[in-house]
């Protein structure tokens, strides 16, 4: 296994998740990896999906980062925080992403909320 996970835009460092372009017009959201409370894998497909949405949200509790390249992307996770609003990432490697932030923040499988509906 990896120790870290960098694609460019989502950076999985030794002490925090980097979310890059997540606020406007660039602003990075750093979590420290204490702070993630679960990981749920999503599958993207479909226009309710979000799969054609860049950057933002058509639902208030998501936020997903700038990604131009989500609409040849299959995968995505929900970061539960734990608060109202949870991000939303499409890491360009979904496997490898998942497995370094589950050891990083000691997660266990399946220990997010679950999602209703379309996520963004």
């Amino acid at each position: 296994m990896t120790d870290t996970y960098d694609d460019g835009m989502i950076v999985c460092g030794t002490d925090r998740l980097e979310i890059r372009s997540y606020y406007f017009p660039f602003g990075t959201k750093r979590v420290p990896y204490a702070r993630i409370q679960g990981l749920q894998r999503i599958e993207i497909k479909g226009v309710w999906s979000g799969k054609w949405r860049f950057w933002g949200t058509g639902n208030p509790r998501y936020w997903a980062n700038l990604d131009r390249k989500r609409p040849n992307k299959t995968a995505g996770f929900v970061v539960d925080l734990g608060r109202r609003v949870s991000p939303i990432v499409t890491p360009d490697k979904p496997d490898a992403f998942e497995s370094v932030l589950r050891s990083r923040a000691n997660l266990g499988a399946g220990n997010a909320r679950r999602m209703k509906g379309p996520f963004i």
